[in-house]
């Protein structure tokens, strides 16, 4: 909640205080009063800084008959002249201090909705759940205060609907009531349900009233279709989006728990039809791209991947789907659309095997250690095997050391890990996996043949 709300006696007509409860920084009483403690001097700038928060001042400005008393009550409301402001159903109420001291009891008064007005604003609320879940997150949706006001209800004070009320006796807005206006405006920037309070509901009662709606549409929806009511073991009708579900998570009924995953990925679907394909359209290459997206989110779903992994490029994309050994002519696919020629997508294959991107990085080159990382790496080299024991080698590129001799070599990733790599006809191969130590590295190099 703001951190404008805190905890406040407020004492009634008869003299007696009222008892109030506190609850997520700020005083309520029976869901049909709050109180705001008092606000630090305002620093500049406007007093309201939402679209409602300005649609209530400018009912204010539009309605007070003398300006001058509107400067006045900004004065007083950014000199931090207006004590605490207690919310009702239909009122506001505050002490505004003159310059001199003197105290004035203000009130504000608004109509409030009738409860016929309040059932209709309800259903219009569920009618979507980002009405819903703006409502949660303290915004006022544009859309459902235009919807009301098709509806004929007004939730926004117009002209003349903020009444004024003052023990100065004044008969328009004075400078105290102006000034618990402007007050009030900084309140309704950080919570609409102010704003909802003085039209009639408190913030409790307005949420169970959508809870209640919201259930009772979705089995009056089920019973419409002929269909067993969620919970029942039936399959439900055909649903919301998860994204719209997700958002009004703290008002429709408990979701069910999500489903176990499956052992493994489903089958992919069978695209062969006697019908004949679009022009264009492979349905092999579609069954394959299908299987592939069913293994991803198996993967995703039973935690073996990561979501938050940077997305590949489409030229790592292309190797990590050859990688999956597709049918030769996909492969010649994958190798000409990622602007490779089969050798090097083999090549591409062989270092994804060994290490994913990184591995894929190493052998083709893309990025180069910094110049601190290859300081180490010179000197990691120097200490890795006994002096009678240490290979010759011969910096060939920026990370790349060829051993003397030999069709060995070793390269060096971005990430500090040593590669091996051994010449087969030719060209350059990825000849074991990464370690942090060369020698451990070159020892693990194996003839391969891509």
């Amino acid at each position: 909640m703001s951190g404008y709300e805190a905890d406040y006696g407020h004492e009634d007509g008869h003299g007696q205080e009222n008892g109030y409860e506190q609850e997520n920084g700020y005083v309520r009483g029976n869901d049909e009063e709050r109180t705001f403690a008092a606000l630090a001097p305002a620093q500049g700038g406007s007093f309201a800084r939402t679209w409602w928060g300005r649609a209530w001042l400018k009912a204010l400005e539009d309605t007070a008959l003398d300006g001058q008393q509107l400067k006045a009550g900004r004065r007083h409301a950014r000199a931090g002249a207006v004590g605490a402001v207690s919310v009702r159903p239909g009122r506001i109420t505050a002490v505004v201090q003159d310059r001199d001291g003197t105290a004035h009891r203000s009130d504000v008064l608004l109509q409030e909705l009738s409860d016929e007005e309040w059932d209709r604003l309800v259903d219009l609320a569920v009618d979507s759940a980002g009405h819903i879940a703006a409502l949660l997150d303290r915004e006022l949706p544009p859309h459902l205060v235009e919807d009301a006001a098709a509806a004929g209800i007004e939730l926004l004070p117009g002209i003349g609907d903020l009444e004024p009320e003052c023990d100065c006796e004044a008969w328009d807005h004075c400078p105290h009531t102006a000034a618990l206006c402007y007050q009030v405006a900084r309140l309704l920037d950080e919570d609409p349900f102010v704003l909802l309070m003085m039209r009639g509901r408190g913030e409790r009662a307005i949420v169970e009233a959508l809870q209640e709606r919201s259930s009772a549409r979705a089995a009056g929806v089920e019973e419409a279709r002929g269909e067993p009511r969620q919970g029942d073991g039936a399959r439900g009708g055909s649903g919301v989006s998860a994204a719209e579900a997700f958002a009004a998570r703290d008002i429709l009924p408990p979701l069910p728990a999500p489903p176990v995953p499956p052992a493994s990925p489903g089958e992919p679907p069978s695209l062969d039809t006697e019908t004949d394909p679009e022009p264009g359209i492979d349905p092999t290459a579609l069954e394959f791209l299908a299987a592939d997206a069913a293994a991803r989110a198996h993967r995703l779903l039973s935690g073996a991947a990561a979501p938050g992994e940077p997305p590949l490029t489409a030229a790592q994309d292309a190797v990590r789907l050859a990688a999956g050994a597709p049918a030769p002519w996909i492969a010649a696919r994958l190798a000409e659309g990622s602007g490779r020629t089969r050798t090097d997508l083999d090549l591409a294959v062989r270092a994804w095997h060994l290490g994913g991107t990184a591995g894929l990085a190493v052998l083709e080159g893309d990025g180069t250690p910094s110049p601190e990382m290859l300081r180490r790496a010179e000197a990691r080299l120097a200490e890795s095997w006994e002096e009678d024991e240490r290979p010759a080698l011969h910096r060939v590129a920026p990370a790349h050391w060829t051993v003397l001799g030999t069709d060995t070599q070793l390269r060096l990733g971005e990430d500090g890990h040593w590669w091996p790599y051994r010449k087969e006809h030719d060209r350059w191969t990825p000849a074991g996996p990464a370690e942090k130590d060369p020698a451990a590295a070159l020892a693990g190099a194996v003839p391969v043949t891509p």
